[in-house]
């Protein structure tokens, strides 16, 4: 209740990844999901995804209090509209040098593969 008081009816869940480099990390996403990026500040980037979230970017150095996380600790998953969309996506991110940390694969919960970001956040994209 103490939350829907502070936040109303609309609740926005963002994400928010520590980054090295704010700028390489806006390239890198920018690009990656066709989207567009808001600078906050110089240190603080929002971009706006297609399915509606935020995914926030903040460089580390500047985050108070100080935080030691780094990539690796969470990971974006992305929901793909069919295995030919996912295998689409993997081949395009490949070819334009993306790291794979794991390539397509036959899970229990679908199809799937996990790239890596420049800080090395795991982003996994999967279909049913």
């Amino acid at each position: 209740e103490m939350l829907r008081s502070l936040v109303g009816s609309e609740m926005c869940i963002r994400d928010r990844l520590y980054v090295e480099d704010v700028k390489t990390s806006t390239e890198f996403y920018t690009k990656l999901l066709s989207c567009k990026a808001k600078s906050l500040s110089p240190t603080f980037v929002s971009i706006n995804l297609a399915s509606g979230p935020l995914l926030e970017l903040k460089q580390r150095a500047e985050t108070l209090p100080p935080s030691d996380i780094t990539g690796g600790g969470t990971e974006l998953s992305i929901a793909a509209s069919s295995k030919d969309s996912l295998m689409e996506v993997y081949e395009t991110w490949v070819a334009n040098g993306v790291v794979c940390l794991q390539p397509p694969a036959e899970l229990v919960f679908g199809t799937t593969f996990v790239v890596l970001d420049p800080d090395q956040h795991r982003i996994r994209v999967f279909s049913q």
